[in-house]
């Protein structure tokens, strides 16, 4: 949590948040500004909309071929390192079955570059593609892999959150040569927003191969085990500081959004998601629902109405939780208020599926 900035809001610029917490969930596009609200002090939207506007922060398919935020410059090592599970998954296979040698496929992402200069949806860049790539037979399937392997992010389209419902996109940097170095700082960079962890949670955050990891990790002087609880040996960079007890202890109330980054991060959900609550927060379509996070451990969920926030307590919290909950909320709907005052109500469906219990609420 402290290394997430969960223990205390930091002081710092947009793109050094994201890159310190590694990457940002991002398939909703209120998600990264609720995590970054929640991490940077006096956290200003307007610096999110133009760090993503100038592409310096890049909403690409990423870690676990999902929507991630993350620093630019982070973009041709993250690509890179996923290419062996890309080949897995059978993003290649469609490139081989469109006839897209090596070279080809160099030529037609260069083609690609040229005509994106302006953002293309879906359906223009199929329509494209249906003419560089007439053997394909199928554009929008080969679309689907270069989205995944080629140079590709989502271009800032609308408000409220950048981002609307119907993607386009722009070219981007490449994917770097060197997957084994690309890992290798994938591992590290993990261990440092994330860590210490297992390599089993690595390879949960990513979906890369445990065996595949474990073979990196064996080769990074960097990288060291310590002890974790009960003696469980775990993974961490040189100089990397565990949490205490006392500092997890005294950890501040939390409204996360949907799918913050930090539910996701580790094989042992436990870890911030005690095992009661979890069929509750991670919905079994995929949805990661809005959190309420108390001494580093998810407590409830939460959702906005027009004039409050709601907040159903999957355990009892005493009224100084509630007092400092109701202080992040009232913070939270003035960030909310000139963009989506209901956030994430399109997600409302889960509400009604909670165990039941007193809705509790605050903020207003």
């Amino acid at each position: 949590m402290v290394r997430q900035g969960l223990s205390s809001r930091r002081p710092v610029g947009v793109t050094d948040a994201v890159r310190s917490v590694l990457a940002l969930q991002a398939q909703e596009p209120a998600a990264p500004y609720l995590a970054l609200w929640n991490r940077i002090d006096d956290f200003d939207p307007s610096d999110l909309d133009r760090a993503l506007a100038d592409g310096a922060i890049v909403k690409a398919s990423l870690f676990r071929f999902t929507l991630h935020a993350v620093d630019a410059n982070d973009i041709p090592w993250a690509r890179a390192a996923m290419q062996s599970r890309a080949r897995d998954a059978g993003y290649h296979g469609i490139l081989d079955d469109a006839g897209l040698t090596a070279e080809r496929f160099d030529e037609l992402r260069e083609r690609l570059s040229t005509v994106m200069a302006e953002p293309h949806d879906n359906t223009a860049i199929e329509r494209v593609l249906s003419e560089l790539v007439p053997e394909s037979g199928d554009p929008a399937r080969l679309w689907s892999a270069l989205r995944v392997v080629g140079a590709f992010r989502h271009a800032p389209t609308t408000g409220p959150w950048s981002f609307g419902r119907r993607p386009a996109f722009l070219p981007c940097t490449v994917a770097a040569d060197d997957e084994p170095a690309a890992t290798a700082e994938l591992v590290r960079r993990y261990l440092t927003a994330f860590g210490p962890a297992t390599v089993a949670d690595m390879s949960q955050f990513t979906i890369l191969k445990r065996s595949a990891l474990r073979e990196v990790v064996e080769s990074m002087a960097d990288v060291v085990a310590v002890s974790g609880p009960g003696g469980s040996q775990l993974l961490d960079v040189i100089g990397g500081e565990p949490p205490t007890d006392a500092t997890m202890a005294t950890l501040p109330p939390r409204l996360l959004g949907m799918w913050d980054s930090v539910l996701l991060a580790y094989e042992d959900r436990s870890r911030v998601i005690p095992d009661e609550h979890r069929p509750h927060v991670i919905r079994r379509n995929g949805d990661v629902l809005p959190t309420v996070l108390v001494d580093g451990l998810v407590r409830g969920v939460w959702r906005a109405s027009a004039d409050a926030i709601e907040v159903r307590a999957l355990e009892p919290l005493d009224d100084a939780t509630l007092d400092d909950l109701d202080h992040e909320a009232r913070h939270l709907r003035r960030l909310l208020a000139d963009r989506e005052p209901t956030v994430f109500s399109r997600f409302g469906r889960w509400w009604d599926r909670l165990p039941d219990g007193p809705t509790i609420t605050i903020g207003s």
